[in-house]
């Protein structure tokens, strides 16, 4: 591993990025996806992963997920055989040394336990190929959206720790900052019954919400419900980092 250098420019936010765009076309333009060996860690339920193994250029996905029923779930899949589910989180990855040449994180390093974050892109840069990249997205603290999160699951906290601990990456010389990139994505729900189901249900986080604050998380949003539904735009960051050759 190299020297501790000069940490390079980095900001967990960008008020005045004004690109607004599905991800999809981010990890696009940044990711040599031909013939690549990718492994996604905290895959939820595989959305990325199946449009990516979908779109034929990679040559395997490895899909790691830490929820036991997500993880049930999505070995139900039999439609994506460049696809293989692996039970595991990010701070112990199931993988041996140098075996991917992309490691993709969609919204998900915050989720790693916050003293567990530095572990992970240890992980991160074991099981990257020298010259290899990571691809981190994570959403930024603000927005319509996040101030309905908010009243529930307060992310500020987490969301810093993971920021902190790339730059701690970045800085110790773990892994090299490439880039970063700031944009808006849409967020879309039909109505409340889809955001209970997609937010209040989740299997990975439990949320105990009283009868008194449901009501308030119900009424924020239905402030935000018209003909189409509800439609949110989500600020959000991208780490793009490479392990030395």
């Amino acid at each position: 591993m190299s020297a501790r250098k000069e940490l390079p420019p980095m900001k967990i936010c960008d008020p005045s990025a004004e690109l607004f765009c599905d991800e999809r076309e981010i990890y696009e333009a940044l990711l040599p996806f031909a013939g690549a060996r990718v492994l996604e860690l905290g895959c939820g339920k595989a959305e990325k992963t199946r449009a990516i193994a979908k779109a034929g250029r990679v040559a395997a996905i490895t899909a790691v997920e830490i929820d036991r029923i997500q993880h049930a779930e999505n070995l139900r899949s039999a439609d994506l055989p460049e696809v293989s589910f692996v039970l595991g989180g990010a701070e112990d990855i199931p993988a041996p040394d140098a075996s991917f040449d992309l490691v993709l994180m969609f919204k998900s390093l915050h989720h790693v336990p916050a003293d567990k974050m530095d572990q992970a892109l240890a992980e991160i840069r074991r099981v990257l190929k020298p010259g290899g990249l990571a691809y981190l997205s994570e959403p930024v603290f603000a927005g319509d959206f996040n101030e309905i999160l908010r009243l529930f699951h307060d992310e500020r906290a987490v969301r810093e720790a993971a920021f902190a601990s790339v730059r701690r990456a970045v800085s110790a010389g773990v892994l090299d900052l490439v880039e970063q990139k700031f944009f808006a994505t849409e967020t879309r729900f039909d109505g409340f019954a889809q955001f209970e189901a997609r937010v209040l249900k989740v299997t990975h986080t439990e949320h105990r919400l009283s009868d008194e604050l449901y009501d308030v998380v119900r009424q924020k949003f239905m402030a935000h419900v018209g003909p189409q539904g509800a439609s949110f735009r989500q600020p959000m960051r991208v780490d793009l980092l490479r392990r030395p050759m």
